[in-house]
């Protein structure tokens, strides 16, 4: 695993992702670089791509949408997203990217 995709603080996990938007659907691709590929289905526009990740997280890691921010990058393809009370290990597993290798499509 890269560490640097995902980083354990002491109130959660940092996320690094990398963001398609305007996709057919909203799924996790694999690995791109030193982040987690997640291709949404919303415009980058007002922040629609941003919340549609945020919901995506929510629900692949099941806990609450208000657990899930955007710690940096908001406006750009590059992020890092607070996930609050989750480990690292937990965020990677939920994600189908223990290995790394892959799609995780379901």
């Amino acid at each position: 695993m890269n560490s640097l995709i995902v980083q354990d603080t002491k109130d959660g996990a940092i996320l690094t992702v990398h963001v398609q938007p305007k996709a057919s659907s909203t799924e996790c691709v694999g690995i791109h670089g030193d982040a987690i590929k997640i291709r949404v289905a919303a415009p980058p526009v007002d922040g629609e791509a941003n919340d549609e990740l945020i919901r995506f997280l929510a629900r692949r890691l099941s806990i609450p949408i208000t657990s899930v921010q955007i710690h940096s990058g908001a406006g750009g393809r590059h992020k890092r997203v607070f996930v609050k009370g989750a480990t690292a290990q937990e965020v990677m597993t939920r994600l189908n990217l223990g290995d790394g290798k892959g799609s995780t499509k379901p």
